[in-house]
């Protein structure tokens, strides 16, 4: 007797599905830090491009413009005092340096960090 075996049996599925549903739900996980991570991003560019050329322009006004952004936007994390706003030369610098976790499943979080860098002419 010939006999051959066809398809993939239930533990094979288990076996191949499991790793897709961890890659998934990681995905799942990540998607809204980056999207926020897009939307800081965003809106340090637009401050900048807003006071390009402003001579008057001081690390306190520049903040104030972002928290204006990010509480539009529902941006909580990082807020517009943990961006670092010096000086360097005659150009201002913003600097967002944030790192964000993303709970997977029990004791394992998946860790993502940031930073984002604009100078103000």
């Amino acid at each position: 007797m010939r006999q051959s075996q066809r398809g993939v049996t239930v533990i094979g599925w288990i076996v191949l599905l499991i790793p897709v549903a961890i890659i998934v739900l990681a995905a799942i996980r990540l998607v809204p830090i980056y999207l926020n991570y897009m939307s800081v991003s965003k809106y340090m560019s637009t401050v900048a491009a807003e006071v390009k050329g402003e001579t008057s322009s001081s690390a306190d006004g520049l903040r104030k413009a972002l928290d204006k952004r990010f509480q539009v936007g529902y941006i909580d994390h990082p807020n517009a005092r943990e961006i670092d706003i010096h000086r360097e030369g005659s150009n201002w610098v913003m600097i967002a340096d944030y790192e964000d976790v993303a709970p997977l499943f029990g004791n394992l979080s998946l860790l993502v960090q940031f930073h984002k860098q604009v100078e103000v002419q």
